[in-house]
C-alpha cells in the first residue's frame, strides 16, 4: 500500500489577532519546495505555539487527508490549499477509515508510526474564522492523525508513504474518534483501545479514566 504525499507543509509559529488581542499559533504552515529533515520531535523549519497540545513525541507530524478538503471548500464557501488545517503531510489514497494505529510507513530515509487521531483546537476556528469548526471535524470524524517517529532521517516532496507494517490489531483513526466523541459508553471498545500499547499515552489515559468512571457508575446503588 503507496500513499501519495501531495505536500509537506512547516511554519513557524506567529502572533494573529482574535478575540480584540493576538495569540501565538503555527497553524499557518506552507510546502516545502526541497529536502527537509525529520527529527523524532518535528520537522526542520515547524514548529508548534502550545507543545502541551501539539508537538513531541507521539505528535512529532501532523496528518490530513486530501479527500476531505472538497467537503470543507464547500462548507467553508472558500478555495483551501495544501497545509489548510495545520497539517505537514498533505495525503491522498487513504482516510481515517484505512489508517490504523500503529501502523509503520516509510518515506524516504524516514520511518513513521501512527500514534494517535488528530484533535482539533480553536485555532483551526480562529485561522477559518468559523467557531463551531473544532466541533464539525469531531462530528464528521475527519480528524486526520500523528505520526511518531521510528527513525529520523530526510524526506522531499514527490515520495510516497510506504506501508512497512500493517499493525495485527487493525485499530483505525476512525474507530477511535468514534469512541471517543459518539460511543462513549462502549465498554468492549474502551478497552480495546486501552489495550493498544502503540496508542499516544495521553488518549489511552483518557479512555482508561472514562472505564473506570463506568465502574464507578455501576457500583452506585
Amino acid at each position: 500500500m503507496e500513499i501519495n504525499v501531495l505536500s509537506i507543509n512547516i511554519g513557524m509559529p506567529q502572533e494573529v489577532p482574535f478575540q480584540r488581542k493576538s495569540i501565538q499559533t503555527g497553524i499557518n504552515k506552507n510546502p516545502v519546495d526541497g529536502p527537509v529533515f525529520v527529527s523524532h520531535v518535528n520537522i526542520e523549519g515547524d514548529g508548534q505555539a502550545d507543545l502541551t497540545v501539539h508537538g513531541g513525541l507521539d505528535k512529532a507530524v501532523c496528518v490530513y487527508c486530501f479527500e476531505h478538503y472538497s467537503y470543507w471548500e464547500e462548507t467553508l464557501g472558500q478555495k483551501l490549499s495544501a497545509g489548510a488545517f495545520g497539517e505537514n503531510l498533505t495525503i491522498s489514497g487513504a482516510t481515517e477509515e484505512e489508517i490504523m494505529i500503529g501502523d509503520i510507513y516509510q518515506m524516504g530515509e524516514v520511518v513513521f508510526q501512527v500514534s494517535q487521531p488528530r484533535q482539533p483546537c480553536y485555532k483551526l476556528s480562529v485561522k477559518w474564522n468559523e467557531p463551531p469548526l473544532p466541533v464539525m471535524i469531531k462530528e464528521t470524524g475527519y480528524s486526520g492523525f500523528y505520526f511518531r517517529i521510528l527513525q529520523e532521517g530526510v524526506i522531499k516532496p514527490g515520495e510516497t508513504l510506504r506501508l512497512v507494517k500493517r499493525h495485527p490489531d487493525k485499530v483505525s483513526i476512525a474507530f477511535a474518534n468514534h469512541i471517543k466523541y459518539k460511543d462513549k459508553q462502549n465498554e468492549e471498545g474502551l478497552l480495546k483501545l486501552v489495550q493498544l500499547n502503540e496508542l499516544a499515552e495521553v488518549w489511552k489515559g483518557g479512555f482508561q479514566n472514562r472505564l473506570e468512571e463506568m465502574k464507578k457508575s455501576n457500583k452506585t446503588p
